[in-house]
C-alpha cells in the first residue's frame, strides 16, 4: 500500500476528501461530489484519480454499489462499523461528525453498514427507544413501509417509516401521539436492518 507522500498533490487532496467523508459522514462521496469539490468537470477525470488511489491500495471500488468507494481494510485499520453519531426519532440535523466505531460484527455484516444512536421517542411503538442503536445499511432507495434514515433538502435527517405518495413523501412515526411529517422532497440515506437495545438508560 502506498503512503501519502507517494501520491501527487491532487491525489492526496482527493484521498483526504474521501477519507473524511467515509469516516466522518459514514459513507463515501459520489463521483459528482468529488468533481464539484475539486472543480473537475469530467467524470472521467475523477475516475482517473480514483483508479490511481485504488492501484496504490488506499481505496477499493465496487461497480455494483451506489456508494462504491471504500477505504481498504489496511487503511481503515479499525474494527466494527462506523458509529456515525446520533439521529433523532424526530427531525434534526444528522450528526456524521464522529469517527467512533462500534462492533456489532457478530450480529450484522460490517460492509455498507453503520450504527446510529437514537434520540427521542417517535419510534417507541416499533420497540425503538431513546438511547438504543439502529444498524443501517447504506442505500439510496427504499420500499414503501421501510424504516429509513431520511434526509430533507435542508440537510435535516430523521428515523421514520418511508411512504412515497403521489405528490409528497410521508415520514411516519411509530408513536400514535405524533403526526407524520410530509415533505415534497427527501432522500434515503439508508434502511434500518437491526436494533440493538440499550439497557443502561
Amino acid at each position: 500500500m502506498a503512503t501519502l507522500d507517494q501520491l501527487t498533490e491532487r491525489q492526496r487532496h482527493v484521498y483526504e476528501f474521501l477519507r473524511d467523508k467515509i469516516l466522518n459522514r459514514g459513507y463515501g462521496p459520489t463521483v459528482r461530489e468529488i468533481g464539484e469539490r475539486f472543480n473537475i468537470s469530467s467524470p472521467n477525470g475523477v475516475m482517473c484519480h480514483l483508479k490511481a488511489l485504488e492501484k496504490k491500495g488506499l481505496i477499493s471500488r465496487s461497480p455494483n454499489k451506489s456508494r462504491a468507494i471504500e477505504l481498504t481494510q489496511e487503511e481503515l485499520g479499525t474494527q466494527g462499523m462506523p458509529l456515525a453519531g446520533t439521529v433523532a426519532a424526530g427531525l434534526t440535523s444528522l450528526a456524521f461528525e464522529q469517527d467512533d466505531r462500534i462492533d456489532f460484527g457478530s450480529i450484522f455484516p460490517r460492509d455498507d453498514h453503520f450504527a446510529l444512536r437514537v434520540s427521542g421517542d417517535s419510534m417507541i411503538e416499533a420497540q425503538i427507544a431513546d438511547g438504543d442503536f439502529v444498524v443501517v445499511r447504506r442505500q439510496e432507495v427504499a420500499s414503501p413501509g421501510d424504516m429509513v434514515i431520511a434526509q430533507t433538502d435542508e440537510g435535516e435527517a430523521t428515523l421514520k417509516y418511508w411512504f412515497p405518495e403521489k405528490s409528497r413523501i410521508r415520514l411516519q412515526p411509530a408513536n400514535s401521539t405524533m403526526d407524520p411529517i410530509y415533505l415534497s422532497k427527501a432522500r434515503v440515506l439508508g434502511v434500518v436492518v437491526g436494533v440493538v437495545r440499550s439497557l443502561g438508560k
